[in-house]
């Protein structure tokens, strides 16, 4: 009877778990059903999700660009997990687009063509401090603000600081080369990453780089950070670790005239002095960030300069007194430097929600990433401020001032008949005009969909042919996030991914 009850149980308890994986399959229909059959086979029905919302939401990024086309989403835990996506997704002849969390601002992580996204996101660990080498290893779907709040008790930071510091993921930062404010004195992403485990285009792992001061032979870790996703996928990243400076003073420089602003940022660096931070803002997106962080930033000013200054106690104060007279110089209304660490985490945070800040001003917005040079900001802001008059929008201009990077924010409301068209053409107006001021394409949002087509007027016809190869030899078969960055003529989802040169399968 014992027997009987316990083999009744056991048909019972297996025909209910056979129903909790059925009802566990993610739902696929047509093409994509035995493609969304093999990933929950090779990862697991909880790691692999093809329903409508899934999809929608993994089609875009924090980018205007809406055309993303998302096939399943896988949410990978482990490298081997990435590995046996990227084996059936090739099975299938599906391309993949790794994403992390969204937020970049070029189309980057818009997929193309309904490849297998795979969402780093779930891949978030600190995997290992190794403060001998002044390193850390780290999956790519940790967020980039809790990796230094994870590293505060060694006295440790990781440098690069985007805005979007409390959301983006690591992965995201080496797929961009993000920069951040303090990069003007410490480095983009590519002066932190020491070495990257990758997932290749056929599913192979290698890693890039190593903790050594100067690996041997070719630094294909270089080419790698920056290449959005088209030369492999990141698995886990070794990151350079940088010791809290021991003095920092932040201070708030406000003007009556936006020229005067300018022209400080270029006498600071112009005097030698090399701040960890300059960031700019205008009139209007300071009333903004006062309106919705409560800074204290002086909302009639015309613009105001952040400045931080760090290191050694002595040498800080100095600095310090210097940009103080700097900005006095050039006409500066006031000099105010913050007073303690709650106060300067206050500045900060004002600077850090200007984006934010854009939605007390307007529903929508298109976030600009042009470089020029520092000696040109006057006259690119003018440049602005008449190219956004003449199509009738309004501009909030935040940038990296100490390095030239704009971010100017052309504020609308989608639902105004034309003003989607006129915000499109005032964008290409500037991207234009950055181009023609000597400037570059981008600074750290990376080119994405957005700017793939600006290439032909940055680059000659040999150099993103350089480029094309140097990306083939990553990826030859065109599977890692096709239709990004290089322009049609050049990009090999045009003119290499429809060929059946593979017996494995290529995107199609």
């Amino acid at each position: 009877m014992a027997r009987t009850l316990a083999a009744a149980t056991r048909r019972v308890l297996g025909s209910r778990r056979r129903d909790d994986r059925a009802a566990a399959v993610p739902d696929a229909s047509g093409a994509d059903a035995a493609l969304v059959a093999d990933l929950v086979e090779a990862v697991g029905a909880e790691r692999v999700r093809a329903d409508a919302a899934a999809r929608y939401l993994a089609s875009r990024d924090a980018s205007i660009y809406k055309e993303g086309n998302a096939g399943p989403v896988c949410y990978p835990g482990s490298t081997s997990d990435v590995v046996e996506c990227v084996k059936v997704a090739t099975r299938h002849g599906r391309a993949v687009s790794p994403r992390g969390a969204g937020t970049g601002l070029a189309g980057g992580a818009a997929p193309l063509g309904q490849p297998v996204v795979l969402s780093m996101t779930r891949m978030d660990r600190l995997l290992e401090i190794d403060l001998d080498n002044g390193a850390a290893w780290v999956q790519p779907g940790i967020v980039n603000l809790d990796l230094t709040r994870a590293l505060a008790p060694h006295g440790m930071h990781y440098a690069p600081d985007p805005s979007s510091q409390a959301a983006c993921t690591i992965g995201g930062n080496v797929a961009n080369n993000a920069g951040g404010p303090h990069c003007l004195a410490y480095g983009v992403t590519s002066a932190h990453v020491l070495a990257v485990e990758v997932v290749m285009s056929d599913a192979s792992v290698v890693t890039l780089g190593d903790l050594t001061a100067e690996p041997a032979g070719y630094d294909l870790r270089g080419a790698f950070v920056g290449s959005e996703g088209m030369c492999g996928i990141a698995t886990a990243v070794a990151v350079r670790l940088t010791r809290n400076p021991p003095a920092v003073r932040t201070m708030l420089l406000s003007f009556d005239d936006v020229s005067d602003a300018a022209a400080t940022v270029s006498a600071i660096i112009a005097a030698g002095i090399v701040p960890a931070a300059v960031e700019m803002m205008d009139q209007r997106c300071v009333a903004a960030v006062e309106d919705f962080a409560q800074a204290g930033y002086p909302k009639d000013a015309a613009a105001v300069l952040l400045v931080e200054v760090d290191g050694p106690a002595g040498g800080v104060a100095i600095a310090a007194d210097r940009v103080a007279g700097i900005a006095r110089r050039n006409q500066a209304v006031s000099v105010r430097t913050a007073a303690d660490d709650d106060e300067r985490a206050r500045l900060w945070k004002g600077r850090k929600s200007a984006f934010g800040a854009v939605a007390n001003v307007m529903p929508d917005y298109y976030l600009h990433d042009t470089v020029v040079p520092r000696t040109r900001l006057v006259e690119v802001l003018e440049q602005i401020y008449d190219i956004v008059d003449r199509h009738d929008l309004l501009v909030l201009n935040v940038f990296h001032a100490g390095d030239g990077n704009l971010h100017p924010i052309l504020a609308y409301d989608s639902r105004v008949p034309g003003a989607g068209e006129r915000v499109h053409a005032a964008g290409r107006e500037i991207i234009e005009m950055s181009l023609d001021m000597g400037g570059a394409l981008t600074g750290e949002h990376g080119i994405g969909v957005e700017k793939r087509e600006y290439m032909n007027r940055m680059f000659s016809a040999v150099d993103l042919d350089q480029q094309s190869r140097l990306r083939a030899s990553f990826d030859p078969h065109c599977r890692m996030n096709p239709g990004k960055v290089l322009p049609s003529a050049h990009s090999c989802s045009d003119i290499g991914a429809l060929r059946a040169s593979d017996a494995a399968g290529v995107w199609g």
